[in-house]
């Protein structure tokens, strides 16, 4: 969400900085952001389409062999064993590029998968399922009104090295500061001492993966002590009855040992909570891929919901974008829950995407529907999918791959094919995924700082090209496709600005194409390069409620089932020996793929195990050395950092790393490789409703190396 200021020179950009006049971040920029220059430069990144030799090197190709070689070769494979012979993964960068998003859908109706998975899948499909059963839309988010509420309770986020997730706020440091400072209070709930939650005004340590129990029990106290706003009672809601009596037995004693929280903590916060002049819970990656991520982050409204904090000013609040994604999405049919389920284990869709956690197995296994080709955009998900070395072994075997990307990583060295996008200076940008999720609501529309050279592609062309050779077009619809078909025959380019201009001509903000309209246009919204406030987040629910009879449902029926898994989860006793571990996030690493950057991978080794001083002593660590960590799954050596910055019982593994796999491509994140927290996540181990894959609370064993060699050898 930061607006840049890049500088160019003799056609080259050389300094990005902040843009002080931006209407939105205010001059504000991480180190992501200025690295977004090391990236256009970076030697390694590839820059033309290359192929696999049987040598197993790359080699150049052009763009028209390329282009044919990935659509004869899918073509055959879905000829030969049907269309969801063909498996698609594409990464988290597709959110953060209009073009790729808007022809994502192109492309998988030009497919006809059902075998579509995503990062969302790993971090973000409980969130989607929440919203779809609350509100009637994966994509109707609430978010914190964070510049004008009292009462931060933020639950497994860490906005200050994420800048927000499903909350776009840059300068989140300042911002929390702000609540502190006009007296207000900011609480994290998190097995780790974050970066937000030395800044917090108070950090409740919690056992990973009992948020959801933990939330409920909040909840329970506010039915229990009548402390239930009236006006949630009456505000287009069904179903608090219902929900009153099923969580009657959620009490704060109950959950307790379970979630290493007191109960006397549990009520003092319930009751703070509601007695804040205004406030919002908030709940992000460490709440969502855990094995009862959805029944989280519907506890997490619902607590909202019946605070009577939903749609108010301070509370949690439904921003009004200039880009309308609910209503894109529902559609281009990117908006549902169940309409299908994955061949091995059932999973079900969301938001058009099966799980994750299905690929290897679903290479793995013969039978009709079985994949044996593959498609990647921006992704590297033998990093970051659970149990990442079964995907890398399967890949092996699989009949065709394509890749779309910048690099060679750990997964795109088993493509047959890969397509390089432009630099990200060569494209213009249009906030349109994180827009939804805006602490203001704003726009920008910005020109490419860089010319895209002539054997370039942008991504969404990309897609867009594959898609007219597989028999589809931009829309996805055959019968709107067929005139762009065929001016696609006669080589006449299709310009996707039109769709944007139409997506904002149409949206919340829009002028609706009146005469005399003054909402916006995608001219209006061009001309403004500093972006075009829309104003701050407005009261109210109903624009953001999709079911038929407009009412929030806060009893959907498909919880029931994890509701009661929990209750069983709560009475299960925990091995002694056992460990849980989380993944940890650092405000230089964008998941795998910034590794590679001289500036952002500077410094000391950050991929290294955290254990608590108490655990180290009782297993004879001390910092620096190296110890065995074995799961279901796999059985390695880390190197372990011992800090009472996670709580005791708790280990933390940053994810993103293991590029040894990858170190002849990509020469920076090879020097200093690390390993994969997701070799020891298990792929069989899957969240309760929509089978997120489960990255936090993995349970594992820690024993001392005597010898450091071996973890050398390693």
């Amino acid at each position: 969400g930061c607006g840049l200021v890049a500088e160019v020179e003799d056609g080259r950009a050389v300094r990005i900085r902040g843009n002080d006049d931006d209407v939105f971040s205010r001059g504000y920029l991480c180190p992501k952001g200025l690295a977004t220059l090391a990236l256009t430069d970076d030697p390694d990144r590839l820059r033309a389409p290359v192929k696999r030799t049987a040598a197993g090197r790359f080699e150049p190709i052009s763009w028209d062999e390329a282009f044919d070689t990935v659509a004869t070769r899918l073509k055959d494979v879905q000829r030969r064993h049907g269309r969801d012979a063909v498996a698609v993964y594409m990464g988290t960068p597709i959110v953060h590029k209009h073009g790729a998003l808007l022809m994502r859908q192109a492309f998988l109706a030009a497919l006809g998968t059902r075998n579509s998975t995503s990062a969302g899948s790993q971090d973000t499909a409980t969130r989607f399922a929440a919203s779809y059963h609350l509100y009637g839309s994966n994509f109707s988010w609430p978010v914190p009104d964070i510049d004008r509420t009292d009462y931060l309770l933020c639950i497994g986020a860490n906005p200050v090295v994420s800048n927000g997730s499903i909350l776009t706020a840059p300068n989140v440091r300042e911002r929390l500061l702000g609540i502190v400072g006009r007296g207000g209070k900011v609480v994290v709930v998190d097995p780790r001492r974050t970066e937000t939650a030395r800044l917090g005004s108070e950090h409740v340590p919690i056992v990973p993966g009992t948020d959801a129990a933990w939330v409920l029990a909040l909840v329970n106290v506010l039915f229990a002590e009548r402390l239930v706003n009236a006006r949630a009672l009456r505000a287009g809601v069904r179903g608090l009855p219902e929900l009153q009596r099923a969580l009657g037995a959620w009490t704060p004693e109950r959950v307790a040992t379970y979630t290493g929280i007191d109960a006397a903590t549990t009520r003092r916060i319930a009751r703070e909570f509601v007695a804040a002049k205004t406030s919002a819970a908030y709940a992000r990656l460490g709440v969502c891929n855990t094995a009862f991520g959805t029944l989280a982050n519907w506890a997490v409204d619902v607590l909202n919901i019946a605070a009577g904090r939903l749609g108010e000013v301070g509370g949690a609040m439904f921003p009004s974008p200039a880009i309308d994604l609910p209503t894109l999405a529902r559609l281009t049919g990117g908006d549902g829950f169940g309409r299908f389920r994955s061949r091995i284990r059932g999973l079900p869709e969301i938001a058009g995407d099966v799980p994750a956690a299905t690929l290897a197995e679903e290479m793995e296994t013969p039978g009709e529907g079985q994949v044996r080709a593959f498609v990647t955009l921006a992704g590297n998900p033998v990093l970051s999918v659970p149990n990442g070395r079964r995907l890398g072994r399967a890949l092996e075997n699989v009949d065709f791959y394509a890749a779309i990307d910048f690099y060679v990583n750990e997964t795109t060295r088993h493509a047959h094919v890969i397509l390089p996008p432009a630099g990200p200076l060569a494209d213009d940008h249009v906030d349109l995924f994180f827009s939804n999720a805006m602490a203001r609501n704003a726009i920008r529309w910005t020109e490419p700082p860089l010319p895209r050279a002539p054997d370039e592609r942008n991504d969404w062309e990309i897609l867009l090209e594959l898609a007219f050779r597989m028999g589809g077009g931009p829309s996805g619809i055959p019968l709107l496709d067929a005139p762009f078909r065929l001016a696609w025959r006669l080589g006449r380019p299709y310009a996707l600005d039109d769709l944007v201009d139409l997506a904002i001509r149409v949206g919340p903000h829009g002028d609706k194409f009146l005469p005399f309209g003054k909402g916006l246009r995608g001219e209006s919204v061009r001309a403004s390069p500093d972006g075009v406030d829309l104003g701050p987040l407005g009261p109210g629910i109903r624009k953001r409620v999709y079911h038929r009879d407009g009412l929030v449902d806060v009893t959907p029926a498909a919880l029931s089932g994890a509701l009661g898994e929990l209750s069983a989860d709560v009475d299960r006793v925990r091995p002694e020996d056992e460990f849980l571990l989380i993944g940890r996030r650092d405000v230089r690493t964008n998941n795998s793929w910034m590794h590679n950057l001289p500036k952002l991978a500077a410094g000391k080794d950050r991929c290294v195990l955290f254990v608590h001083p108490e655990d180290a002593m009782r297993l004879g660590l001390v910092d620096g050395d190296v110890a065995t960590m074995e799961s279901r799954v796999h059985r390695g050596i880390v190197p372990v950092a011992v800090t009472d910055e996670v709580r005791p019982g708790v280990v933390s593994l940053p994810h993103g790393y293991g590029h040894s796999g990858s170190r002849d491509h990509q020469r920076i994140a090879g020097r200093s490789p690390g390993v994969s927290a997701n070799d020891w996540t298990d792929d069989g181990q899957v969240e309760s409703v929509v089978g997120n894959s489960v990255l936090n609370g993995v349970r594992v064993t820690l024993s001392k190396v005597e010898r450091a060699e071996n973890f050398a050898a390693e």
